[in-house]
């Protein structure tokens, strides 16, 4: 099959990604076979072909936001059919056994594995997942517009958990890109009132058109305090800027797997009066089944632009530039659909 490989991490525009032909994976007994329809591509990409994550598995294939058909199943899988339509996350593996996942924060697990990172992911022809973390896709939402919610949309939710935004409050996002638009539609339905500070001038027109209140550059200061906020960009400048916006008893969390380094922290104008700083560590299967659930019940949709899979390094490229609004999705154009 065809696919995508990271081959020499460093800067996007240096091509560390090669396009190559793979031998076709083979399910182990737990697994299934997905041939890929759509992958969603995420800031995660980017930093797995650039080495900001350091190396799990060389020549990985990147892509974890997999819209697919079961195209085989492994012999001991009982739940799925082939033809099913499935998604493929980032979380691929937990032990289940640690203390972490004994008390249901199996994101925490230290055995944890990742698609798109220690596993070969979306960006070919074919991936495989274990078959307990894939996700049913609804029947009425297409390739293209679930993608996204398989990782911007699920992290989004559980940073919008960790946020700690109570009922009806006022909550910032920093940075708007695919994760934060999906979440801000989350929040609007759910009574926030949202303020979006980002650099694009694109982000911040569809954050308006989404219903956001307020949409501003990423060192502005919101119109009103904030109750919670979501750091999405991954700059750690903007961490003590986040805290000066919060009001008394505000929580920042920070979406990204990674993040530069963060200045000095003053505890006295960023962090007195009981604000909180947390950081998201990847998701539970839990809260993944939630914000699909809640996505349908909403209508929480992807603003998306797509690019042919063959053009995977464009797409990147793009992201990095900030060319684009809401998210990017590849398609398949290498093999014909199942």
């Amino acid at each position: 099959m065809h696919a995508w490989e990271v081959f020499r991490p460093g800067p996007i525009e240096g091509g560390p990604l090669r396009f190559v032909e793979k031998p076709m994976p083979v399910p182990r007994p737990d697994e299934l076979l997905v041939h890929v329809r759509a992958s969603g591509v995420c800031r995660t990409d980017l930093h797995v072909s650039e080495g900001d994550l350091p190396v799990h598995r060389p020549g990985v294939t990147p892509g974890h936001e997999v819209v697919g058909v079961v195209a085989a199943i492994g012999e001991d899988v009982r739940a799925y059919a082939l033809g099913d339509r499935v998604g493929v996350a980032w979380l691929r593996y937990t032990d289940g056994t640690c203390a972490y996942c004994v008390r249901g924060a199996e994101n925490l697990c230290p055995e944890s594995r990742y698609t798109g990172w220690d596993a070969d992911g979306g960006y070919a022809e074919y991936t495989t997942v274990p078959a307990a973390f894939a996700y049913r896709l609804p029947a009425d939402v297409d390739d293209v517009t679930v993608a996204p919610l398989l990782c911007a949309g699920i992290i989004g939710y559980r940073a919008l958990r960790r946020a700690a935004l109570p009922t009806g409050g006022r909550l910032g996002l920093y940075g708007f890109g695919g994760s934060a638009h999906l979440c801000a539609q989350l929040a609007l339905a759910q009574g926030a009132t949202v303020h979006v500070l980002t650099r694009g001038a694109a982000a911040r027109r569809l954050a308006l058109e989404l219903g956001c209140a307020s949409a501003g550059g990423p060192s502005d200061v919101p119109p009103e305090p904030l109750d919670s906020a979501i750091l999405f960009a991954p700059v750690g400048d903007l961490v003590p800027v986040a805290l000066r916006a919060l009001d008394r008893g505000g929580v920042l969390s920070v979406a990204g797997i990674h993040l530069s380094d963060t200045p000095e922290l003053h505890y006295e104008s960023e962090l007195f009066y009981e604000k909180e700083l947390r950081s998201v560590t990847s998701n539970t299967r839990e809260d993944g089944r939630e914000f699909l659930a809640l996505a349908a019940h909403h209508g929480v949709r992807a603003t998306t632009h797509t690019y042919p899979l063959s053009e995977a390094r464009r797409a990147l490229e793009d992201l990095k530039a900030g060319r684009f609004d809401g998210a990017a999705v590849l398609v398949n154009d290498l093999s014909a659909r199942h």
